[in-house]
């Protein structure tokens, strides 16, 4: 299994990326949203990757988070939502957005991601929304991009897991910031061991997040709160 390509952008396609890992090349298929934001030839870009082998092919998926590349994982599980239309969907709505839309059962966004049609939108909703807590809690350094500047002809050194991202980065800008989505996945754990059921406290916690992107934890919580349990 190949997780992740990290090295120099030789080329950028239409819907891929060519890497060069210091020696060998990857074709690397992204979403446009990542290829946008992928740094110019000569720069360096680290995307963590899926590999779809079939009989008839050997191809590489890129991401530029591990939380995009788990709402993939999710989305292919769902009928008719095939590898590379549900890069489409993950590329179009990203991880933060993503898991709100599901736990709000919010079906137009999902319908606005060209190439899915209502009825696609429908049960890609109605199958994942139960799934929608678990992107919602993933910690937030899995939702930071994967893309870094770099000099032709040198590779950073791979950042220790405790170190903190850089201060700039190359590529799309993320869904929400680590202290929003730390907000997020401790507000809906707080909800959860408080005994509400999982699918309730997502849906209430995305809803206020919505509402207040720039909320701390005790403020979804609050907010959570009077959605849930009026009176509170």
């Amino acid at each position: 299994m190949i997780g992740l390509v990290r090295g120099h952008v030789v080329l950028r396609g239409t819907d891929h990326v060519l890497i060069d890992t210091g020696g060998v090349g990857y074709v690397v298929h992204c979403a446009e949203r990542t290829l946008a934001g992928l740094p110019a030839p000569g720069g360096v870009a680290v995307l963590y990757t899926e590999l779809i082998v079939r009989e008839d092919l050997l191809q590489l998926l890129g991401f530029p988070s591990p939380a995009e590349r788990e709402f993939w994982r999710m989305l292919t599980t769902v009928q008719g939502v095939g590898a590379r239309l549900a890069l489409a969907i993950s590329g179009h709505l990203g991880p933060e957005t993503g898991a709100r839309v599901l736990a709000l059962g919010d079906v137009a966004a999902v319908r606005a991601v060209p190439g899915v049609g209502p009825k696609l939108a429908q049960r890609v909703v109605a199958e994942l929304r139960e799934k929608a807590p678990l992107l919602m809690a993933l910690p937030p350094g899995q939702a930071q991009p994967a893309m870094v500047p770099g000099e032709p002809g040198t590779l950073p050194e791979p950042a220790a897991p405790a170190a903190a991202p850089p201060a700039r980065m190359a590529g799309p800008a993320p869904d929400a910031e680590p202290q929003g989505r730390s907000a997020i996945a401790e507000a809906l754990s707080a909800l959860v061991h408080l005994g509400y059921p999982t699918g309730e406290a997502a849906a209430a916690v995305a809803a206020c997040a919505e509402a207040a992107p720039d909320a701390d934890t005790a403020g979804l919580i609050r907010a959570a709160l009077r959605r849930l349990a009026p009176g509170v």
